[in-house]
């Protein structure tokens, strides 16, 4: 098998059957939910990881409601999916901040072959979560954004994080997309299970996106320097 299938069996079998989630939570799990996604993800994951290459693993928080939650690509809207993938979607082209600065970086580093062909972007938590406000809104929600969900959720994470580690990926170093509570959550765990040798984290992009805007090229740069080292290492 290779890595895309690898991949596109994993996604196939996503399903949260753990204990209860806390009241007003709900999972998302946009490959039993969304009649296109498992086409859309087995189109891209044969188009960039067609091969038996490992590569190293970046691990977000949770998919969000915009991007991965509708095309099940990790830090993929539905515009970037179209535009930078050249990939079909059906219906409005959602846009998540997150997505726009992940594929700067993915410019930056020599574009989404070049990118794709050395890492694989996944989440500690590869479903995501939503929760309603008191106004009947829908909203994403994170993992850790409640201890009892962190706790609820650990033995899937934990599970996943073994599972994706078996798709092929290289374990000398694991980037992480976050450095405040998902590098706390994560480095708790590898100190535990020792998945990996090192944790290398960094500043999420939606933090970078939405307080840091105007910095945004330190923050590419930043990036592109932990990759390239990593590839020296």
């Amino acid at each position: 098998m290779t890595f895309a299938d690898k991949v596109i069996r994993f996604n196939k079998q996503l399903n949260y059957i753990g204990a209860a989630l806390p009241a007003g939570i709900r999972i998302m799990n946009p490959f039993k939910e969304i009649e296109q996604t498992l086409e859309i993800s087995d189109t891209f994951y044969h188009k960039y990881y067609q091969d038996n290459q490992p590569r190293h693993i970046i691990l977000g928080i949770n998919p969000g409601r915009f991007g991965g939650g509708l095309t099940g690509i990790p830090f993929t809207d539905p515009k970037r999916l179209i535009t930078e993938c050249n990939i079909h979607y059906k219906g409005k082209p959602a846009h998540e901040p997150s997505s726009v600065f992940v594929y700067e970086v993915i410019h930056a580093y020599g574009g989404v072959e070049n990118f794709y062909k050395k890492f694989y972007i996944n989440s500690l938590c590869p479903l995501g979560f939503t929760a309603t406000d008191a106004r009947g809104k829908e909203k994403n929600y994170n993992y850790y954004d409640s201890r009892e969900l962190a706790d609820t959720v650990r033995n899937f994470i934990i599970e996943n994080i073994g599972k994706q580690i078996a798709l092929g990926v290289k374990t000398d170093i694991c980037f992480c997309f976050g450095t405040g509570k998902n590098e706390l959550f994560l480095t708790r765990l590898n100190e535990e299970y020792g998945f990996f040798k090192k944790i290398i984290a960094l500043e999420h992009p939606r933090f970078i996106m939405q307080y840091k805007s105007a910095g945004k090229q330190f923050y590419i740069d930043k990036y592109i320097s932990a990759f390239k080292a990593a590839e020296n290492e």
